[in-house]
Formats: C-alpha cells, sequence, structure tokens
C-alpha cells in the first residue's frame, strides 16, 4: 500500500482545509490510520486518529473540537477536515497506516507513510 496525501495549502486564521490520503495498491480497510504533523524547528506529534471500521476516533488536545478524522473504505481514503485553522496549525501533514486496527497515538506503531502535504496558516 502507497499513501498520498494532498489538500495542503495557504489559509487564513479561522479558515478551513480538507486533507485528504488516498491509498493505492491495495486496500487499506483493516489499517487504522493516523495524521501526523511537524512544524518547522520541532518534532513531528500525533494530530487524530481512527480505526480501520471508522467508529472511533482521538485527537490531539490541541486540534480536539476543530478538526475532524474520517475514511471511506470503499474509496481508499482518509480525511481530515481542519476548522477555525490557527497559526499554530502550520506544519507538513503527514498521512500514516497501521496494522493496529484500533488506532494509535504512537508514531511507532505506524508502518505506512505518506509523502506529507504542507498547510500555511496566516493571519
Amino acid at each position: 500500500v502507497q499513501l498520498q496525501a494532498s489538500g495542503g495549502g495557504l489559509a487564513q486564521t479561522g479558515g478551513s482545509l480538507r486533507l485528504s490520503c488516498a491509498a493505492s495498491g491495495r486496500t487499506f480497510r483493516g489499517y487504522s490510520m493516523g495524521w501526523f504533523r511537524q512544524a518547522p524547528g520541532k518534532e513531528r506529534e500525533f494530530v487524530a486518529t481512527i480505526s480501520w471500521s471508522g467508529d472511533r476516533q482521538y485527537y490531539a488536545d490541541s486540534v480536539r473540537g476543530r478538526f475532524t478524522i474520517s475514511r471511506d473504505n470503499a474509496k481508499n481514503t482518509g480525511y481530515l477536515q481542519m476548522n477555525s485553522l490557527e497559526r499554530e496549525d502550520t506544519a507538513v501533514y503527514y498521512c500514516a497506516a497501521s496494522s493496529f486496527g484500533l488506532g494509535s497515538l504512537d508514531e511507532r506503531q505506524y508502518v505506512l507513510w505518506g509523502q506529507g502535504t504542507l498547510v500555511t496558516v496566516s493571519s
């Protein structure tokens, strides 16, 4: 399975963006999916995760209530809807897939990674 993240770009504070993560090569139905981000000069951090079935989601405190993770297994695609964007959300966003189907906050659990998509939030 290969992952391709897209949808990044420039947004204003308070605005919205929707990231997509398309899986190719084989179905990722049995994998949980996660989004991570890395801001300039900082380590990569967890953003959100969703179970393989889509019925469990978990968010970092910094994005809970503003971001929504979802997936469409029929389309082999995952999403991250980002609302009420803040300047602190500026980062390269990575999607990843884990064979641990319930989802994970630990990036070491993820075996497949997309290439990253840049989100820039300006005031």
